[in-house]
């Protein structure tokens, strides 16, 4: 607790991340991330994308995520998926993907674009 609390005077941690950092462990934490660089790695490489290729980046971090979440020490819960959910999304979007159409040529909406692979 101590150290949390030196990291946010100093300016290392954001005061509302503080809580994360004890309800969470450090392995979970670090392996969330590792999934979701490496989305984002590919997610920029895109350059006028189909939607097999969006879909294929989607399916890659989804079955990354499960992995993580279903390690017997690691687990997300609701919040957290809804989190993981609305930041792949959110990334699809900020490199030019049109969830909204994407999904609707699938036939079904922009909420259920991880639903095929998507365990936790």
């Amino acid at each position: 607790m101590a150290e949390v609390a030196r990291d946010v005077e100093a300016g290392i941690l954001e005061p509302e991340c503080a809580g994360a950092v004890e309800m969470y462990s450090e392995s979970l934490l670090r392996a969330t991330d590792s999934a979701l660089e490496a989305f984002e790695a590919e997610v920029c490489a895109l350059v006028g994308p189909s939607d097999a290729e969006v879909f294929g980046v989607v399916e890659r971090v989804v079955l990354a995520l499960n992995a993580v979440g279903g390690d017997d020490s690691h687990g997300y819960c609701t919040e957290e998926r809804e989190q993981l959910c609305e930041y792949i999304d959110l990334t699809l979007g900020e490199h030019g993907v049109d969830v909204a159409a994407l999904a609707e040529r699938r036939g079904m909406n922009r909420a259920e674009i991880t639903d095929a692979w998507r365990d936790w």
